[in-house]
């Protein structure tokens, strides 16, 4: 297991650590709900650094990964950014990617555990281009404050806040160096990530700490970040989708997919899927019951009519809407808006119904 470098800075403030795809990352800090209530109210202050970050270098390197995800890489101008999937030939995803262009290379950020693969798939496809791939995670960390008051501690650390989704400005800090500050939203709310190069990090986080105290928020562990992220509807690659996915069943296509760009690998698939009608099934919210005794587990079925048409994928007990809820694949027969299904788990059979999302 890869350990956060900044394990000292957490233990010190309470951090409970687990493994999360073989990177370390902090589950809690000894108060979930607390933690959960600074994100939807206040601002939480994450270290995200056990997330994948990939640099891509070369004279060539936009052309060529326009060439390889599903978003318009090729229309981004430097400060701006985009989400895209990484598919197979045969339309699967890889990966989901956030995409920046900065001045001299264009910086990938992704879910924890995936360097590798990604790595590989993109090296794959490079002939005679002139792009180069560096692994940057063990160079910059990645920290994240998310919620409402976000913007109030980006701005009392002295640093500027972009205005719009996935754009970023880059700030030279005389202590930690050079900092990419990014608006990206990740648990429904505002939001902004701050890549930091890994002498600067111990000073930022206390920074970001002190800030956040100052909005009544705190720091905040993986665990808050997940309840968030669900309540607020938000798939999560290897979670919520996986390999056997194509973008579309994921509801990605109004944030990842651009129909009008040129050709990139798996194109051909995600065409013909527009083209000739829905996928087979698509990630939909549920409202489960409020008697059940324990959440469902990732896999467990949905039946309509005595007729398996689904599977649940992520569930919580959410704190902000005092329900239980999770998102699943539903069979497109039967995944309406307020389509009243049956979930079967070990402890027996209860009802749920599809309801829009974000809950």
């Amino acid at each position: 297991m890869n350990s956060l470098s900044l394990q000292e800075f957490h233990q010190q403030i309470g951090a409970r650590f687990f493994e999360l795809t073989g990177q370390q990352a902090v589950n809690n800090y000894g108060d979930v709900l607390a933690e959960h209530t600074a994100l939807r109210q206040s601002a939480g202050v994450l270290d995200l650094s056990s997330r994948g970050r990939l640099c891509l270098l070369g004279a060539d390197r936009q052309r060529f990964l326009n060439g390889q995800v599903t978003n318009n890489v090729a229309a981004l101008q430097v400060g701006e950014g985009c989400y895209a999937a990484l598919i197979t030939a045969k339309g699967k995803m890889l990966s989901d990617l956030n995409i920046y262009l900065l001045e001299n290379e264009i910086l990938l950020d992704f879910e924890p555990g995936l360097v590798s693969g990604v790595t590989q798939r993109l090296e794959n496809y490079i002939i005679a281009d002139d792009v180069q791939i560096a692994d940057v995670t063990p160079h910059y960390g990645l920290l994240s404050v998310q919620g409402p008051k976000s913007e109030e501690v980006i701005r009392e650390l002295g640093f500027k806040e972009p205005a719009r989704l996935r754009h970023f400005v880059k700030e030279d800090d005389a202590a930690a160096g050079e900092i990419y500050i990014v608006n990206m939203p990740r648990s429904g709310t505002n939001g902004f990530d701050l890549f930091v190069p890994l002498n600067g990090l111990g000073i930022v986080w206390d920074k970001l700490i002190s800030a956040a105290k100052s909005v009544a928020g705190r720091a905040c562990g993986w665990q808050a970040l997940e309840i968030a992220r669900i309540e607020a509807g938000i798939p999560r690659f290897g979670v919520d989708m996986n390999e056997t996915n194509l973008p579309p069943e994921a509801g990605l296509e109004a944030s990842a997919i651009s129909y009008t760009k040129g050709c990139y690998i798996g194109q051909e698939v995600i065409a013909r899927r527009r083209t000739y009608g829905q996928v087979a099934k698509a990630l939909r919210g549920l409202r489960l019951s409020d008697d059940l005794k324990s959440l469902p587990q990732k896999g467990d079925k949905l039946f309509k009519n005595g007729k398996e048409i689904g599977f649940i994928t992520s569930s919580v007990a959410s704190p902000a809407r005092h329900a239980n809820l999770a998102l699943g694949y539903v069979r497109r027969e039967a995944n309406q808006i307020r389509a009243e299904l049956i979930l079967r788990t070990a402890e027996g059979e209860s009802p749920a119904r599809i309801v829009e999302l974000p809950f």
